[in-house]
């Protein structure tokens, strides 16, 4: 019964570093257009990969909630619901539905660790993944210019495909590691 409730603790200490760190990645950004790239996108991936498809989730949502009740979370050091409604607010939506993507990709827990993740596997969930986060937010991107789709991806998806791949393979070698070296949740 006790490793039950270590291993529930455990659970609980990964959502909150991970729905922090995702803050954190907020505030590590390169300007290059009104949707900021940021390290923000890396940890919504751990977040699904080291959670799973519900906990991942429900970090990201203790972000954003953090962020709707005042606290300086979002890019910028903004906060308030009203960022929910500006031009980054879609992807916010897609933040939740990224985490639970990425975290159907490793299953089936073995020998007391969680899931193995082939590098096919994660790359196959993470590209819907990418998918799932773009959808809304250029969708959002656009009714906030008020502009077409073409212009919103020109501005809100194509300048982040090279970093969005390369955060999606460093994010799979993270979650590889962590579990090689049994540090993930059980």
């Amino acid at each position: 019964m006790q490793s039950a409730s270590v291993a529930s603790v455990n659970r609980l200490v990964w959502t909150a570093i991970l729905a922090a760190l995702t803050a954190v990645g907020a505030h590590i950004q390169f300007p290059i257009g009104p949707v900021p790239f940021s390290l923000q996108t890396f940890f919504v991936m751990l977040c699904g990969l080291i959670l799973g498809p519900v906990r991942g989730p429900v970090a990201i949502l203790l972000y954003i909630a953090a962020g709707v009740l005042g606290l300086p979370v979002f890019s910028k050091g903004a906060s308030g619901f009203a960022h929910l409604l500006g031009p980054t607010g879609g992807f916010l939506l897609g933040f939740v539905l990224q985490a639970a993507a990425y975290g159907l990709a490793p299953r089936r827990p073995h020998d007391g660790l969680p899931g193995e993740l082939p590098w096919l596997r994660g790359v196959a969930f993470g590209l819907a993944g990418s998918v799932l986060l773009f959808t809304p937010g250029v969708l959002r991107l656009a009714a906030v210019m008020d502009t077409d789709l073409a212009r919103a991806a020109t501005v809100g998806l194509l300048p982040f495909i090279p970093s969005d791949i390369l955060k999606m393979i460093l994010a799979i070698a993270c979650y590889r590691h962590l579990r090689a070296k049994r540090l993930l949740p059980a």
